[in-house]
């Protein structure tokens, strides 16, 4: 996607042919920044402060940390340390477990002098498998917004809701949910987008807003609390939301606050879509809300709030009175009940087991 006018991606290899730039996206929206990643130590502290942020990125950025600790030392100890090291992180995003375990498989029957060059390969190969699925994410999610546009809302924009950020900033390029929106728009279709400001990080205002406004789709932010009012009063055509795992069953988890918007839409008739690439599903959990960890970060993330002052400064304040504790659950699950369907790289799928293994035979049987 595009950044005033330059295509950009959220990670990739420098021309030194070793290093990895990512963008700081702890920075934005205020300022731009790109980080440089030299080691597996680097890329695990990247994952964890959230310079880099969403499960396929997290993946991405996983997969070159191996590659950069095979390129200090290729050994079976120091493929095996890495791994545990990148692997604790974060423990909610299952792509994560995913691009590790495709590193090592990779890498294992190697000879040692093999290793590097081959990690490379095989993490360059893994940001681009991201970029072509979310691509076809876009184009399967891009029907359902074709087909409102012609028959709903001939020559008025659609109203999309999302929640967080499912965008390109998320996954390596195009994003999950909102690759059928830059589909749309790209094609000359009307869209607006209703932009959440998901509290506590507000990765919705300070994210997905940057984005959209970077590529010019039209968008409003709003309060996380005002999804439901919208929807009582016919302002969304429809929901689409990422996800950083989904169950065998169809339970879908994401940023806190999507179980709230899947109600208000069920309530509403409101069509609720989850976008996701296949490496997202975890046919290992056959129930989403008993089984999946739910990450408790920080309770500052809840206590302060990070902007811009009238001056141009970048300040950190406190809202919350001192003394009063914060509860900071990163994220909670939607069950499949709630989700109209999910929307991968290989079609429109019902939340249920027998869809997705029908869909991923070749992950159904990965426990």
């Amino acid at each position: 996607m595009k950044v005033d006018g330059q295509h950009f991606r959220s990670i990739w290899l420098e021309p030194d042919g070793w290093s990895v730039g990512a963008i700081d996206q702890r920075r934005l929206p205020h300022e731009f920044i790109v980080a440089t990643i030299t080691t597996a130590e680097e890329a695990g502290e990247a994952i964890r402060s959230m310079l880099v942020r969403g499960a396929p990125l997290i993946g991405a950025t996983a997969a070159f940390g191996v590659a950069l600790a095979m390129r200090a030392d290729a050994s079976d100890a120091a493929l095996d340390r890495a791994c545990k090291m990148l692997i604790a992180t974060r423990p909610t995003a299952i792509n994560l477990k995913w691009a590790l375990g495709e590193m090592q498989r990779a890498l294992m029957p190697l000879a040692f002098s093999e290793r590097a060059e081959a990690a490379y390969a095989r993490a360059r190969e893994i940001a681009d498998e991201d970029v072509a699925i979310n691509h076809d994410i876009g184009r399967h999610g891009l029907g359902l917004i074709e087909t409102i546009a012609a028959t709903k809302k001939p020559g008025e924009p659609v109203n999309i809701l999302t929640h967080c950020n499912a965008g390109w900033l998320a996954t390596v390029d195009w994003g999950t949910a909102t690759s059928p929106i830059y589909q749309a728009h790209d094609r000359g279709i009307a869209v607006h987008v209703w932009v959440d400001e998901t509290r506590p990080r507000n990765q919705g205002a300070s994210l997905t807003a940057w984005e959209l406004g970077h590529h010019g789709v039209p968008h409003t932010v709003i309060p996380d609390n005002t999804g439901g009012h919208l929807m009582q009063h016919r302002m969304v055509d429809l929901a689409i939301v990422g996800t950083d795992r989904v169950a065998a069953n169809g339970d879908v988890c994401n940023k806190i606050g999507t179980y709230l918007k899947a109600l208000a839409a069920r309530d509403n008739d409101v069509p609720f879509y989850v976008a996701l690439p296949s490496p997202t599903i975890d046919f290992s959990i056959d129930d989403g809300i008993r089984q999946i960890p739910i990450e408790q970060r920080a309770a500052s993330e809840v206590t302060h709030l990070t902007g811009r002052t009238s001056d141009g400064r970048i300040e950190t304040v406190r809202v919350v009175p001192e003394g009063s504790p914060a509860a900071n659950f990163g994220f909670d699950v939607t069950p499949a009940r709630l989700v109209t369907g999910l929307i991968t790289e290989r079609g429109v799928l019902k939340p249920d087991h027998a869809a997705l293994a029908r869909a991923f035979p070749e992950r159904a049987g990965i426990r």
